[in-house]
């Protein structure tokens, strides 16, 4: 099949990746919540290969993975793995950290606090969850264009949304999340770091 493609992936990798860095170990493994198009997966595999870069996503999303997997995954990025974050059966951690972009504002929030849950039942002592994507501060959005997007989502299903960091950051600590920091990213996105206390 034809490698589905994001260009926002382009876009934002090398600033991704810049944080990833920072904030994930330098040996492990990764659980990545959401692969999409399998873009991240391989370019951060490449790039961070002490780690183990396990994809997941619905299984409706996998040949577009198997797709980028099959040309230009280094080893250390697995096939992608059935991964319903509502589910109680997750891929099997304890995991070192677990990474997800552009997924809060897909998902129902039902959907994001299953997500929050998850990734603490199944992250080490210690572990990093890294989250990208938008947020609002106080409920009001931190740019007219995430306005215009947060607009674009709902017309597509009413589910959908920007997310509030106080909201999101309230979950995360109920279930054993601290957070590490809050990155500012370009094109008003966020990198946002919590450990598994």
């Amino acid at each position: 099949m034809t490698k589905p493609f994001s260009a926002a992936c382009e876009r934002n990798r090398d600033p991704i990746l810049a944080q990833l860095r920072r904030f994930l170990p330098a040996q492990g493994r990764v659980l990545e919540i959401g692969s999409g198009t399998g873009q991240h997966a391989v370019y951060f595999g490449a790039h961070l290969q002490g780690l183990t870069w396990q994809t997941s996503d619905l299984p409706s999303n996998h040949p577009g993975i198997h797709a980028w997997l099959a040309e230009e995954a280094p080893p250390n990025v697995l096939p992608p793995v059935a991964l319903d974050v509502r589910a109680d059966a997750w891929p099997a951690g304890p995991w070192d950290a677990v990474f997800t972009a552009n997924t809060c504002h897909i998902m129902a929030w039902d959907e994001v606090k299953a997500m929050l849950a998850g990734a603490a039942r199944v992250l080490h002592p210690g572990g990093i969850l890294c989250i990208y994507g938008p947020f609002n501060y106080g409920g009001e959005f931190t740019s007219e264009s995430n306005a215009m997007f947060d607009m674009s989502l709902k017309a597509q299903g009413e589910h959908m949304g920007i997310r509030n960091f106080e909201d999101v950051c309230r979950v995360a600590e109920s279930h054993g999340l601290a957070l590490v920091e809050d990155c500012a990213m370009p094109a008003h996105n966020r990198l946002i770091a919590w450990k598994k206390t």
